[in-house]
């Protein structure tokens, strides 16, 4: 994938294929797009350090696109544009949906803890959501399913997708720093990247754990 990025790194289609990726993936979460995000700044952290002669002889840095700044921007706002895409099809809904909900435990629970946490001004859940594996998706259907109001969810949606495309193009850029623009420095990155998301599952999973073990201490009502 290295070498497939950093071809696309001297045309501006490199923006293109990282935002259609991220646009999508919350629609189809196999899609690489935090891997293929890590890959391209990877490639361009690469490009803006290489060194090369002019005419006159004299050296001089070439930079190359992507800039890390523009990919930051393309992947948040890609990022920001799925969720409300996903948001806005869950809040027209249908029969279809809803029964698809009702039937995901995982889904009928974001719906339930998300409304809580945006009614307490408590949006963190949307941010943490957008680092675990389908977390975005399951937070931003259950957000329009709900109906919540959109004050209440993009502001979130947005900083959720600046920190994630900051992080992600963060570990690209670190990781052909200190460890070269080779396979190892980019599995290195891709692998902080999975530990990120296992750790954002596991916080969004502990409010669900701690609810069911409360439900099941409590007491069963008594017939009167």
């Amino acid at each position: 994938m290295l070498e497939s990025v950093g071809a696309l790194t001297g045309s501006p289609w490199i923006y293109a294929v990282v935002a259609l990726s991220v646009l999508l993936d919350v629609f189809l979460p196999v899609l690489p797009s935090g891997v293929l995000v890590i890959t391209a700044a990877t490639a361009a952290a690469a490009g803006t350090t290489t060194v090369a002669a002019d005419a006159a002889g004299a050296a001089r840095h070439v930079t190359e696109v992507p800039s890390l700044l523009a990919l930051i921007l393309c992947a948040a706002s890609a990022s920001v544009l799925g969720d409300l895409v996903a948001y806005r099809l869950a809040w027209r809904g249908g029969p279809r949906l809803d029964r698809a909900i009702a039937r995901s435990r995982r889904l009928t629970s974001a719906q339930e803890r998300l409304g809580a946490a945006l009614s307490r001004g408590g949006g963190v859940l949307v941010v943490i959501a957008r680092f675990a594996p389908a977390g975005r998706s399951v937070v931003s259907l259950g957000a329009g399913a709900s109906h919540r109001k959109v004050k209440e969810f993009l502001p979130w949606s947005a900083v959720a997708g600046v920190a994630w495309a900051g992080y992600s193009v963060g570990l690209g850029y670190f990781g052909a720093q200190w460890l070269g623009a080779s396979w190892l420095g980019t599995a290195i990155s891709v692998l902080a990247l999975f530990v990120a998301g296992a750790f954002a599952a596991l916080l969004m999973r502990r409010p669900a754990a701690a609810a069911a073990a409360a439900a099941a201490a409590a007491p069963a009502p008594t017939a009167s």
